[in-house]
């Protein structure tokens, strides 16, 4: 049977890769006071963005998509949906906007994430939000012929309830404590959390959603302005395997929630090292041009219209346009394709 103690964890060797992305995401947190109070208007620009990539990016990981117009459209609250793919991006949108306007008032508790996968499906016809499962779920491949391979089966749901108390009453407690790092507590619990598959549906969603709720409320805010879920669906063949190794004799307490650990750090760090180089850029008080030039200079490779604007969001998208253009007369980027499919790369000398 599956215990929760996280005070065991209290006299746990911790290997030197995990003790130096630790290290390096101290660091960055130890910059990011002095980060944010440069160029406000930017910065919410950022938000912006990343509101619109995290939901986009979590949703797609399970399947739940629809076009760039419409999901900036219902990000930016300005239409209504059309079905359910676009029920549950805006759900999502609610419950991450919750979560950026009041983390520090969302305690880890049973009742609240209730609340959260409640909201999560307040706009969808299914009658599962703010329930938790009353089936016994798997973690299954599917396979193209129609057949499904069991990777992991969760608690039963009559064990759910007791089993999300406990994993939040030990976190709370060992994050009172100070038993360990909350940059290594964070990907266990969730680890814990992804085991449980507490609900019928939307397990994964509100994995990333408490992910980003648990590092804002212990300072670590960077997914308010980098999107985790952006660089999680970028690389979710690896983080499928990691849950899969960490699930390894978990009912049995002898897994090993390493890999995962790793996993979550390297997401995190990722995000600080990108948040870096975009405040470089908003920071300069530099003609748009220069802004966009430096910005191409931070590409490898073919990059588009859209990922310089990332990188740029105190310029609007006819200044970048403008810029590019003059970039490729100045001899310094060619452009390649034609609409929808056009990209640039640079041509260094």
């Amino acid at each position: 049977m599956r215990i929760f103690n996280y005070a065991n964890l209290k006299n746990h060797r911790w290997d030197s890769e995990i003790l130096g992305l630790v290290a390096q995401i101290h660091e960055f947190k130890g910059k990011q006071e002095l980060y944010l109070k440069q160029k406000p208007a930017a910065l919410e620009r950022l938000v912006e963005i990343a509101k619109i990539q995290s939901t986009e990016a979590s949703n797609k990981i399970e399947g739940i998509v629809t076009t760039s117009t419409r999901l900036q459209q219902l990000v930016m609250e300005k239409t209504t949906p059309r079905n359910r793919d676009e029920e549950e991006i805006m759900g999502y949108r609610d419950v991450l906007n919750t979560i950026h306007e009041s983390y520090e008032y969302i305690p880890i508790r049973s009742s609240y994430i209730l609340q959260l996968h409640r909201d999560l499906y307040q706009y969808s016809q299914k009658d599962i939000g703010g329930r938790f499962k009353n089936t016994q779920n798997v973690i299954a491949e599917n396979h193209p012929d129609g057949s499904q391979t069991v990777r992991f089966t969760p608690l039963a749901p009559y064990e759910t309830p007791g089993a999300i108390d406990s994993i939040c009453d030990s976190f709370n407690q060992a994050i009172d404590a100070c038993i360990v790092d909350p940059l290594v507590l964070i990907p266990i619990f969730i680890n814990d959390f992804l085991c449980i598959h507490p609900f019928n549906d939307g397990n994964g969603r509100m994995s990333r959603l408490l992910t980003t709720l648990l590092l804002y409320q212990c300072g670590y805010v960077v997914g308010r302005y980098i999107s985790l879920e952006s660089k999680i669906e970028k690389t979710k063949e690896n983080y499928y395997n990691v849950l899969e190794q960490c699930g390894n004799g978990w009912h049995e307490n002898e897994n090993d929630p390493a890999p995962f650990i790793k996993y979550m750090l390297g997401i995190v760090l990722a995000a600080y090292r990108d948040f870096e180089t975009r405040i470089s850029l908003v920071n300069d008080k530099l003609p748009a041009i220069e802004m966009v030039r430096k910005a191409v200079c931070e590409k490898i490779g073919k990059f588009t219209k859209s990922e310089i604007m990332e990188l740029v969001p105190s310029l609007s998208k006819a200044s970048v346009e403008n810029s590019l253009t003059q970039l490729m007369k100045d001899g310094v980027i060619d452009r390649h394709g034609k609409g929808k499919a056009t990209f640039y790369t640079r041509v260094d000398v």
